[in-house]
């Protein structure tokens, strides 16, 4: 069975380039990167080589970047390292539609004297900025996504920072930016962040690696405790080929932002025509496809009357690998809480489904996809079984 995978938005392949990083750097038989031996120095060098990498490709300074673990340990460390460093009860702000990870740091936050405000959006999944000035403004932190994994929807991080800036002591922001990197320009990255974070395995690195930016002049306190490495801020010892691998992933993905955003927005527009046509019922969530403020890749769509974690598992036998949410919250038996938060009924929440796309998708794995998803939905109702797929009415 050939199968096609189109949730580029939970992990992507891994690139050839950095699976030949990564080999290489195992290759060498590396030593601790905090040894001063030859062995030592040489994994040393291999995690500079790729601070190095990153920061020319983000256009940062290399001494901003802490290499963790992943996404969620680095937003832990952006968000507890920030409140800790901060004055007793801080105002925490962030979003009811945020990442698992984002939500859970802001709750373990307010357990410890936070106060905490969560955000609401509209139908499309944006913030209403002019409604939520007086929080915005009062915040000490505010941690938002830049683009939301389920639904693609862009915050408008500049008119964010403006209204933050409204105040006579701004606030820091804390941009949550695993899915935009390689998807969508990161301007605000320098322009109106104070933190930011990325995970390599979104754009085709190792997974087990995420990276905190912390704008020079943030003060953090680190969440967890041991030795001294990478600044003091995340101790133990670094896996280096990973990062290594992570370095190329990155910096390819950067690179190749301009030219392969618009292939994907063309596919994913594609896509959305073709499924609309199969499934007349079919619900796009979210912006519309050539709506400028949502990612080039991500469809949401629900399926009227059909329970979408339970298709993802037909879809999947079928050889269609997709999702009904981020894949942190796959394992819920709850509807989605993005959805909720736009307005949709629990039903129709039920039924979402996320489709992603990647530098690797092409046409025939669209028009495969939709072939399959269309024989898959129809093939219960044809026979009259409702007793699975079909949810009751």
């Amino acid at each position: 069975m050939n199968r096609i995978y189109l949730d580029h938005n939970a992990t992507a392949p891994l690139r050839p380039a950095a699976r030949r990083a990564l080999d290489e750097a195992l290759d060498l038989g590396l030593g601790n990167a905090s040894s001063v031996h030859e062995s030592g120095r040489t994994a040393r060098g291999l995690i500079d080589e790729a601070r190095e990498r990153i920061a020319a490709a983000l256009g940062i300074h290399e001494e901003e970047i802490t290499f963790t673990s992943g996404g969620t340990e680095a937003l832990n460390l952006a968000i507890m390292g920030t409140l800790r460093a901060a004055p007793a009860n801080s105002s925490l702000v962030s979003c009811k539609t945020e990442h698992a990870a984002v939500l859970g740091a802001c709750e373990q936050a307010a357990e410890e004297g936070a106060q905490l405000t969560l955000l609401g959006v509209d139908g499309a999944g944006r913030l209403d900025l002019e409604q939520q000035q007086t929080a915005l403004t009062e915040a000490r932190l505010v941690a938002i996504a830049s683009a939301n994994g389920e639904t693609g929807t862009l915050q408008d991080l500049m008119a964010l920072r403006a209204t933050m800036s409204a105040a006579r002591k701004s606030g820091l922001l804390c941009v949550d930016g695993v899915q935009s990197l390689g998807r969508e320009p990161l301007s605000w990255l320098r322009e109106c962040a104070d933190l930011a974070v990325f995970s390599a395995h979104k754009v085709g690195g190792p997974q087990g690696v995420g990276l905190l930016w912390k704008k020079r002049g943030v003060s953090l306190q680190p969440v967890a405790h041991g030795g001294g490495q990478e600044g003091g801020l995340r101790p133990g010892t670094e896996n280096v080929a990973a990062i290594h691998g992570a370095g190329v992933a990155i910096e390819l993905a950067a690179q190749e932002q301009c030219d392969v955003a618009p292939r994907l927005g063309a596919l994913t527009a594609l896509l959305w025509q073709k499924l609309n046509a199969a499934i007349p019922t079919a619900r796009l969530n979210g912006l519309p496809v050539d709506d400028p403020g949502r990612l080039p890749n991500t469809l949401n769509v629900s399926l009227p009357g059909i329970d979408g974690r339970i298709l993802v598992a037909q879809l999947d036998l079928q050889g269609l690998a997709v999702s009904a949410g981020s894949a942190c919250a796959s394992g819920s038996l709850e509807p989605s809480h993005v959805l909720l938060s736009m307005g949709l009924e629990d039903e129709q929440a039920r039924a979402g489904l996320r489709i992603s796309l990647g530098p690797t998708t092409t046409e025939k794995d669209i028009h495969g996809a939709v072939d399959i998803l269309r024989k898959t939905v129809e093939r219960p109702r044809a026979r009259g079984d409702h007793s699975s797929l079909w949810t009751s009415r």
